[in-house]
């Protein structure tokens, strides 16, 4: 029978790899409670309603990426391409916005999009992200940065450039919009399919598409800056000065749109450079993303309110620091293996290990009927610290030898109620000399 494998776009996260997620999903939680974000769960599917109103009709994640099916031919439903949308959804629905504001919210969860599958871009994928709803000004930009900030420094993620912008208001892009029209327009024939229906649609799209002919003819094209209104000229000159004020080191770059439609004013983001040896090139990576969405709310049935946050890939992440050497976590080794000899011995490493269990500490013992020798290669492998083997005279004297796997000193120790708290000081003492 054919093997079944998985999906592409998805990856299998086995237990040597899990150690370094739990590290990162832990840090990321910590991290954000120190600036006031609780916890949200969302659901995996939502109506696909919320995305094509929320995230835009001519975004690439909408006309392209996502996986949607119906439900008894009435609706729809679409697994959730990102966490944003899913998550204000939720802050309507619950009420949230009648609570203290500003609403405080992050997310672990995963995010599935129909692309070509590449390193660090995969169909399904895992996000942490940040909301903040209720504020408008310029210093809860500064703060949601400065949150992403501080989690790619402390991480220890390398050689990363913060990059800012502006895309202003849906009042001062029109104008924006007309000159961006009037540069691409001489270019109609030589534009993809896509950027050519966004021409008239959605001109501030062509500036994102990832094909190479409309990138290279988008670098001559009109900037944003030049065309905001006061008020968010004035909003993107106030936070510039509260990154300097936390001596945050930016670069404006007047390229960055985002690719989906509810952002407004700030938009941001994190790159970071690494030089493939294999490739024999320099590569730029997003590590985190974001900015201000000042009128999601109101699309999605809620009042006029204030918006913003950033979404960060964890496979990008990790995948980014291996290629800078930095290791989160190694997987957790068994701290004590008993090797039972014989019937009794086998009841006798149960009892014994369970007991070590119920003290926080990490024992196995034989559950498959090996022999001696093929017990310790067993031990051995698993990477045990210390073994104990248990025969007749053991039980009959009520004593064992634990054996050091590394140092190949032994203690002997009595096989009664006391044996976790001796083992776990002889344990703690032995961490101790290492560090």
């Amino acid at each position: 029978m054919e093997l079944l494998e998985r999906p592409q776009g998805t990856e299998d996260i086995l237990p040597a790899s899990s150690a370094e997620w739990i590290a990162l999903e832990d840090f990321l939680r910590r991290t954000a409670l120190c600036f006031g974000f609780r916890e949200i769960r969302v659901p995996t599917f939502e109506k696909t309603e919320l995305f094509s109103r929320g995230v835009g009709e001519t975004t690439d994640v909408v006309q392209k990426e996502m996986y949607t099916v119906s439900s008894s031919g009435t609706h729809t439903f679409t697994l959730r391409p990102e966490g944003t949308a899913g998550t204000i959804r939720a802050v309507l629905q619950n009420g949230l916005l009648n609570e203290a504001l500003p609403q405080r919210v992050y997310y672990i969860l995963s995010c599935f999009r129909h692309e070509n599958t590449q390193k660090g871009r995969l169909r399904e994928f895992h996000q942490f992200g940040v909301e903040m709803a209720g504020s408008p000004n310029p210093s809860a930009d500064a703060e949601v940065i400065s949150l992403a900030k501080q989690i790619i420094d402390d991480i220890g993620v390398k050689n990363v450039e913060l990059r800012i912008n502006s895309i202003g208001c849906p009042e001062c892009r029109k104008k924006y919009q007309e000159a961006l029209k009037a540069y691409f327009q001489p270019h109609h024939d030589t534009l993809c399919p896509d950027c050519k229906s966004r021409l008239e649609r959605n001109p501030m799209r062509l500036l994102d598409c990832k094909n190479e002919k409309c990138h290279q003819i988008g670098k001559g094209a009109p900037e944003i800056l030049d065309y905001l209104c006061d008020d968010c000229s004035q909003h993107f000159e106030k936070l510039k000065r509260n990154l300097g004020l936390l001596g945050i080191v930016y670069t404006i770059d007047p390229r960055i749109v985002r690719g989906l439609d509810y952002y407004t004013k700030t938009v941001f983001e994190f790159v970071t450079t690494h030089y493939n040896e294999k490739e024999k090139k320099q590569e730029t990576l997003t590590v985190c993303g974001g900015g201000r969405y000042d009128g999601l709310i109101e699309q999605l049935g809620g009042q006029p309110t204030p918006a913003l946050g950033f979404g960060m890939g964890l496979e990008r992440m990790l995948m980014t620091l291996h290629q800078q050497g930095v290791t989160l976590a190694e997987p957790s080794k068994c701290d004590i293996y008993f090797v039972p000899m014989g019937e009794k011995a086998e009841e006798k490493a149960l009892q014994l290990t369970a007991s070590l269990r119920k003290d926080g500490i990490f024992a196995l013992t034989d559950v498959v009927g090996r022999g001696l020798r093929a017990q310790m290669k067993y031990a051995d492998k698993i990477g045990a610290r210390f073994t104990m083997v248990i025969g007749d005279n053991e039980l009959e004297s009520g004593e064992a030898v634990l054996k050091n796997m590394q140092t190949g000193e032994k203690i002997t120790m009595k096989l009664d109620e006391t044996l976790p708290e001796r083992f776990a000081d002889i344990e703690i003492a032995d961490r101790l000399t290492k560090e």
